[in-house]
């Protein structure tokens, strides 16, 4: 065996390759009377050399091979460094977004049992109070200073330990890597098990899908995205900014970065695109330096899309490729594309996320609730028709750890003409192939809303009503029980719109809904002050949360009305 397979044999080799490319840049503390923060740069031979260091000194304090390892650290060097410093030694980090729910959190932890704890003082006494992972962590590493819940710093093992070259642990393919966890926006988040060729085959899949190259610089604004970095051999270029608020990053500091840097591909979320987009069509910034654009985490609106063209010079291509954290990516479109197709999604046709990638493949089953253990023939639905999305390929992943009960439901093994198996993993997203080949995404399973005049799916309901002007987005639910549910469609309006505005809009959602055959069944608008959205991207809309809002709101309606209860 050797360490081929590890991810982070591809950092090593970029460090003897190039070893004075700088790998990142990373923000310090603000100088008095700054808006931007001071840069550190880090080489690729210093981030290899400080990994090597870092798995050394993790190694004395236990930590070794298949070691499960939580690790909450705020994004920057030490993140970088730690996370490639356990794929050196082969052991298993564990990433959870730190902006879920208490609760939420709790349960992730206790179902990964962790070994180890990497964090950062605030996250070691969360983890005391609340009891994260309490019989399981016996390792506790601090970033920063440490009180009195135990374990030792990573400054004091560094301290300890001498530098020099560490050999990476030679890892398998099939050998766990990572423990990563969805974002949870219809549920608790579920832990994705990375494989080592999962990550093999993502760096190569993103190479090739936005041709990647060594030394391109990349402002990466979610933090997960930023690992692929040092193994595609990019120059990450790291925002001030809250990454688990990207909808409420500061666009100024975004574009005075952007130049600075000369940054030349940025990845955000919708949201991020948004807010960055309005800044710039108000403010007549066009953004020259870039020459990439990459969106992901939920559809980008194409009014959003139209936005942030005109912030870019001709040419620019601006992809949102279509994936999750359990298979990705799956398909890629860039926005002229999704543009053309602009009539088709406000008429109802879907969003569409281009074709799959020649890797994977995709089909489109029969809509079903319940678990399917094998593949069979007549799974797959007919070109034009709703179904749910399937992927097989090199990155869809096998497994949620300590969760047999989803991974039935979301797995099914083919067996294939070969006499080999291998995993399908199910989306649980809704979509259709059209004759053209080309994927379109219809919302999310669980999210449908079945109703005694038929079957809406969120993303053939939404653009329909997002087109009208004043509303910033809207979102469709179902009250009442699976087959009898009553469709709502929530509104958000845009900033600042007042109650003649919201009177306007509804008569127009109501002329708009009788003319669309799928949308004459829905008869109730409720206006929402500002959706509840996902921590990850604050792009993905929480309509289980819409749903019991709106539960409420038409309760109350009917208990006022003449012969309500």
């Amino acid at each position: 065996m050797d360490a081929r397979h590890n991810i982070a044999s591809a950092l090593v080799r970029h460090a003897a390759e190039r070893p004075e490319a700088i790998a990142m840049h990373v923000p310090l503390g603000h100088a008095p009377g700054s808006a931007l923060p001071d840069y550190a740069a880090l080489t690729y031979a210093e981030l290899d050399a400080a990994s090597d260091h870092t798995a050394a000194a993790l190694a004395r304090a236990g930590l070794g091979r298949g070691m499960k390892t939580a690790v909450m650290v705020r994004p920057g060097r030490e993140l970088f460094v730690v996370m490639y410093a356990l794929f050196k030694l082969g052991a298993v980090p564990v990433l959870i977004d730190p902006g879920i729910g208490r609760r939420a959190l709790r349960q992730c932890l206790d179902e990964a049992a962790p070994e180890a704890f990497i964090g950062i003082p605030l996250a070691q006494v969360a983890r005391v109070l609340l009891g994260w992972a309490r019989r399981s962590v016996r390792i506790v590493v601090t970033i920063g200073r440490r009180w009195g819940w135990g374990g030792t710093t990573l400054a004091a093992l560094r301290a300890a330990t001498p530098a020099g070259p560490f050999a990476v642990a030679a890892t398998t393919p099939d050998d766990l890597a990572a423990i990563l966890f969805t974002s949870g926006s219809t549920g608790v988040p579920k832990g994705v098990e990375y494989r080592h060729r999962h990550f093999a085959a993502q760096v190569e899949l993103l190479r090739a899908a936005f041709a990647l190259e060594p030394g391109t610089l990349n402002m990466p604004t979610f933090p997960p995205f930023a690992l692929f970095d040092p193994a595609l051999g990019l120059t990450s270029v790291i925002p001030d900014m809250d990454p688990t608020r990207p909808a409420a990053a500061d666009p100024q500091k975004l574009v005075a970065t952007l130049a600075r840097f000369g940054v030349g591909t940025l990845f955000g979320s919708p949201a991020l695109l948004d807010t960055l987009s309005r800044h710039c069509a108000k403010h007549g910034i066009v953004l020259h330096g870039v020459t990439r654009v990459i969106s992901a985490g939920a559809p980008v609106a194409p009014a959003i899309l139209a936005r942030m063209r005109a912030c870019l010079d001709d040419g620019v291509p601006l992809f949102t490729p279509y994936g999750a954290t359990e298979c990705l990516p799956v398909s890629v479109i860039e926005s002229h594309g999704l543009l053309a197709l602009r009539e088709r999604t406000e008429a109802g046709a879907g969003t569409c996320i281009g074709r799959p990638l020649a890797a994977n493949t995709v089909r489109v089953i029969r809509i079903d609730d319940a678990a399917i253990g094998e593949w069979s023939d007549d799974l797959p639905v007919p070109t034009g028709t709703v179904g749910e999305i399937t992927v097989a390929g090199p990155t869809a992943t096998e497994a949620y750890h300590a969760r047999p009960g989803a991974t039935a439901f979301a797995k099914i093994r083919e067996r294939l003409s070969d006499g080999t198996t291998r995993i399908v993993h199910r989306m649980g997203d809704l979509g259709w192939f059209d004759e053209a080949g080309r994927l379109w995404f219809c919302g999310r399973k669980s999210q449908r809303v079945r109703s005694p005049h038929g079957t809406l799916y969120t993303e053939q309901v939404e653009p329909v009503f997002n087109a009208v002007a004043g509303v910033r987005r809207t979102a469709l639910v179902g009250v009442g029980a699976p087959g009898s549910e009553t469709p709502v469609l929530c509104v958000e309006l845009e900033a600042g719109r007042g109650p003649d505005v919201a009177e306007r809009v509804e008569a127009e959602i109501l002329a708009r809904a009788a003319h669309h055959a799928h949308t004459r069944a829905l008869r109730h608008v409720l206006f929402h002050p500002g959706f509840p959205v996902d921590i990850r991207h604050n792009a993905k809309i929480g309509r289980e949360t819409l749903a019991r809002w709106a539960a409420g709101r038409l309760e109350r309606v009917a208990a006022n009305s003449p012969g309500g209860a």
